[in-house]
């Protein structure tokens, strides 16, 4: 099966490494969007349908947490599991982050086997 998945990263060479990541890992995909912020990546969300988002934490206009938060508000997005992918790494703030319902957290900078077991082991593909 292949899936729709949404990268949110405020660099554009960010979201491209992601992409060609997914790609040498073998990542089934349909469809890739992208967003360079929260509330680009929500418009996406409601314009099309998505399996997985890859976000970033830190960036303009709205931040991967805020977009997160705002998913878990909407009915229609709630469902839709996120990645986190940054370079913030503490402990602390990861475990705050899966306590909010974050499904994985990857760290920069990534393998494609790293991208391949998270996307493996929340879709089960």
């Amino acid at each position: 099966m292949a899936y729709n998945i949404l990268i949110v990263d405020d660099s554009s060479i960010v979201r491209a490494v992601i992409i060609k990541t997914l790609n040498l890992a073998g990542v089934a995909v349909d469809e890739l969007y992208q967003a360079s912020n929260g509330e680009e990546a929500l418009q996406q969300m409601r314009e099309h349908w998505v399996d997985l988002v890859f976000s970033d934490i830190n960036m303009p206009v709205m931040s991967g947490v805020e977009m997160f938060n705002h998913m878990q508000a909407d009915e229609n997005l709630k469902n839709i599991p996120v990645v986190i992918v940054s370079t913030e790494g503490s402990k602390t703030r990861i475990d705050e982050l899966t306590g909010l319902g974050i499904r994985a957290y990857i760290r920069k900078p990534f393998t494609p086997e790293a991208l391949r077991d998270v996307v493996d082991g929340i879709l089960g593909a």
